[in-house]
C-alpha cells in the first residue's frame, strides 16, 4: 500500500462525501486506502459511506475524542508507506495524489509535505505554509504587525506572507488539512500529541519532525480547495478555548525552557488578552 488517507468527520456529512468522491476521482497509479473516523457526529455519515463507498474503512466513535486522537486511531489501522491527513471539508484535484506522492518518492529527506491550499474564492489558505509560533512570531501575528507589513520577514515569521505561494521551499510547519507524512518519520517521532484536542497538533508534529532532522516542504505544484468556516456565525466557546489552550500547550512544550520567565509571562498575558478579545468579538457576532 502506498498511501493511507485519514479523514476525520465531525458533523460535516455532505462535505465528507464530497471529499471522498474527489479522492476516488484521482488519476493516480499509486495504491491507496481511505480510513474514515467519525467523532460521534450522529449525522449518518457511516451509513452513507458504507452504502456509497464500501471500500472505505470506517471507525465510529461513541464520543468526540478530538482531532488528534481520531487521526491516531486511523494511523494505527493504516498500512501505507505514507499517511495523509486530509480534512473532511477539502476537495483534492485529479492530480493531487500522483503529484505529491511522486515528489515524496523523489525526495527522501522530506518527512512531511503539503500542497497549495486555496479557499473557495480562489485566495490562499495562509495556514498551508507557516513558521513556528515563537514568542516574537506570535506577537507580530496576534497584534496585527504581519498585516501592516506583509512583505517584511521580521513581521511575517508565522504566515510567511513575504514568500511567493507559487514557489516551493522548505518551511517550518504545514497544516493538518492536508499533510503528507512519510511512515519512517512517524515511526521516529511518534504520532500526534493527543493533549492537543483540535488545534496546534499539526504544528507540534511538524516541530518534532523537523527536530528529528527531516525537512517539512511546501510543494505548490498541485492544490486542493478548503471549504473552511468563513461564516460570521458565533463559534462555540469550546472552539475558542481550545484554540488558545493549544497556544499555551505548544509554548510550554517547546519554548518555556528556552526563554526567560519575563518572556514566558508576556506570552501567557498575551494569550490571555487575545482569548478575552476573541470571546468579546464572538459574543457580538450574529448567531446566523
Amino acid at each position: 500500500m502506498d498511501l493511507s488517507i485519514i479523514i476525520v468527520n465531525y458533523k460535516t456529512h455532505d462535505l465528507t462525501l464530497a471529499c471522498i468522491k474527489s479522492v476516488f476521482s484521482s488519476a493516480t497509479a499509486y495504491t491507496y486506502e481511505i480510513i474514515l473516523i467519525d467523532n460521534a457526529s450522529n449525522d449518518g455519515i457511516i451509513k452513507s459511506v458504507n452504502e456509497k463507498y464500501p471500500q472505505v474503512t470506517s471507525i465510529a466513535n461513541k464520543d468526540n475524542v478530538g482531532f488528534s486522537r481520531a487521526n491516531n486511531q486511523g494511523i494505527r489501522k493504516s498500512k501505507g508507506r505514507y499517511v495523509l491527513l486530509l480534512n473532511s471539508d477539502t476537495v483534492v484535484q485529479q492530480d493531487t495524489l500522483e503529484t505529491m506522492l511522486h515528489f515524496m518518492d523523489e525526495n527522501p529527506i522530506v518527512g512531511a509535505s503539503g500542497c497549495k491550499i486555496v479557499l473557495p474564492d480562489g485566495s490562499l489558505d495562509k495556514a498551508c505554509k507557516r513558521g513556528f509560533p515563537t514568542p516574537s512570531a506570535s506577537f507580530y501575528y496576534a497584534f496585527g504587525f504581519s498585516k501592516l507589513f506583509p512583505k517584511i520577514p521580521r513581521f511575517n515569521q508565522y504566515q510567511l506572507g513575504y514568500l511567493n505561494p507559487d514557489e516551493e521551499y522548505g518551511i517550518d510547519s504545514l497544516v493538518g488539512a492536508f499533510m503528507l507524512i512519510r511512515r519512517e518519520a512517524i515511526d521516529q517521532v511518534g504520532m500526534l500529541d493527543e493533549e492537543f484536542f483540535m488545534y496546534g497538533e499539526d504544528i507540534d508534529w511538524c516541530y518534532r519532525i523537523k527536530e528529528a532532522g527531516w525537512v517539512n516542504y511546501y510543494y505548490p505544484r498541485t492544490q486542493i480547495i478548503h471549504y473552511k468556516g468563513a461564516s460570521s456565525r458565533r463559534k462555540p466557546y469550546k472552539i475558542i478555548y481550545e484554540f488558545h489552550r493549544a497556544m499555551i500547550l505548544f509554548h510550554n512544550k517547546h519554548y518555556r525552557q528556552k526563554y526567560s520567565w519575563l518572556t514566558n509571562l508576556a506570552v501567557y498575558i498575551g494569550v490571555g488578552l487575545k482569548f478575552g478579545l476573541s470571546l468579546a468579538r464572538n459574543k457580538l457576532k450574529p448567531t446566523r
